[in-house]
């Protein structure tokens, strides 16, 4: 009896064993499997980044809210994760996908910006959690070399074109992404080649919300499109982009003497890519229609439309094959190109809180939109194995005001961190 209840039990263990392993095979079907586009093969898939960092010197007015080292004091050192990413891409047959992303990011620790708010992606005990990065699915081919993509998905800005090249978003964001043009939103895309037999120029085209992965708060939607071209051999780069969003309407009244708020980005991209070495230049103008009140010296308020503007410059190549690479980049940004000590002597974000399109963060704790920025990273890439990096480097950003009679720290100061960044991918 004893016996039989031993076959009997190994029987169903062996039962279960396999069906979980019929099971699983659509989480680790080869990856030649799911490129090929075989139905009902899949792929698990992440990465991680994350640094050991020292912060050397901080700014003293604790400006640049768009970044993640505002408000940390000198002398702080922390091991932190600034990206988790758990992925799931599925092929529901040859014609449909579907695709599936959790993030957990590091956007702002607690107490940046000042007054220790809890912001990003954490939860109120400072704990990292995951949030729907990427739900969608995408049509493969509704017309040749077109796909038709619904749903939680990556915009145009840059996660497509620009940030690849880059390849060192474990370093820094892109300087568009910086200044939060959103990488990912919820809508209808298209994304496609107007040449599918050599795919040397394309186009991606997106409506979404413009709220990334929050509910829509308006009515208004985010209009995104980009065109690219790729010569000598795929190795140069050309990208043409653009979006628009309005961000609210008023009615003229008295001190509002404008109908509408809205912001207009155009960003041009070219690059050498090759394995060896790629050097790539990116710069955008972003157009801020009535979005700054300047306090006229006079007396009143003047609604402006200013131009906030940025380029970015970087190089990043070989040491040693496969082993050992560097990398090196400069940007510079000023949010407001209005500025004019001789007729006013204050800027704020008008009626609408549109602070986040202007400085590329909430309204300063010093109240400045004017500051321009200059920021610089340069380090090395060291790759033990294919997937795995270790990155020592240096991060740094520069503070100047355009406003007159600031003297000392208020004219101008920086933060300077020094990192070894880690970085490791799996599953793709």
């Amino acid at each position: 009896m004893k016996r039989n209840f031993a076959k009997q039990f190994l029987f169903f263990v062996a039962f279960f064993l396999l069906t979980i392993a019929s099971q699983a095979q659509y989480l680790w079907n080869s990856d030649t499997a799911f490129k090929a586009g075989r139905a009902n093969s899949g792929r698990l898939w992440g990465y991680m980044f994350g640094d050991f960092y020292a912060k050397g010197h901080s700014d003293s007015l604790q400006r640049g809210n768009a970044n993640q080292y505002s408000g940390i004091p000198t002398s702080r050192n922390a091991f932190q994760f600034r990206r988790i990413y758990l992925g799931y891409d599925y092929n529901i047959t040859s014609k449909f996908s579907a695709e599936l992303l959790l993030a957990a990011e590091d956007n702002f620790p607690a107490g940046n910006p000042p007054g220790g708010a809890v912001n990003g992606d954490q939860t109120f005990n400072n704990k990292y959690t995951f949030y729907i990065k990427l739900a969608n699915i995408r049509v493969k081919n509704i017309w040749d070399g077109t796909d038709l993509i619904v749903g939680q998905q990556a915009t145009p800005a840059f996660p497509l074109l620009s940030e690849r090249i880059w390849a060192y978003r474990s370093i820094e964001r892109t300087i568009a992404d910086i200044r939060r043009t959103p990488s990912y939103d919820f809508g209808a895309g298209l994304q496609g080649t107007f040449d599918p037999k050599t795919k040397n120029f394309g186009y991606n085209l997106l409506v979404a919300n413009g709220s990334s992965a929050k509910p829509e708060s308006d009515l208004f939607k985010w209009f995104y499109g980009d065109v690219w071209f790729l010569f000598l051999d795929k190795k140069l780069v050309f990208d043409i982009y653009a979006d628009y969003e309005r961000l609210g309407w008023i009615a003229e009244n008295g001190d509002v003497p404008y109908g509408h708020v809205s912001r207009q980005m155009t960003k041009a991209y070219v690059a050498y890519n090759t394995p060896a070495l790629t050097i790539g230049v990116e710069g955008f103008i972003n157009h801020l229609q009535h979005a700054v009140a300047a306090t006229k010296t006079a007396g009143g308020t003047d609604y402006l439309s200013p131009n906030a503007t940025g380029i970015s410059a970087y190089i990043h190549g070989d040491i040693v094959k496969n082993s050992l690479r560097f990398f090196a980049r400069w940007d510079a940004f000023n949010p407001n190109n209005k500025v004019d000590n001789s007729l006013y002597s204050a800027y704020k974000p008008g009626v609408f809180s549109v602070g986040n399109y202007v400085d590329g963060s909430p309204v300063s704790s010093v109240n400045d939109i004017t500051y321009k920025q200059q920021f610089i990273t340069a380090g090395l890439d060291f790759t033990p194995a294919k997937g795995i990096h270790f990155m020592p480097n240096v991060w740094y950003n520069h503070y100047k005001t355009q406003l007159d009679g600031r003297d000392g720290k208020i004219n101008g100061d920086y933060d300077i961190v020094y990192r070894m960044t880690f970085f490791f991918t799996f599953g793709k």
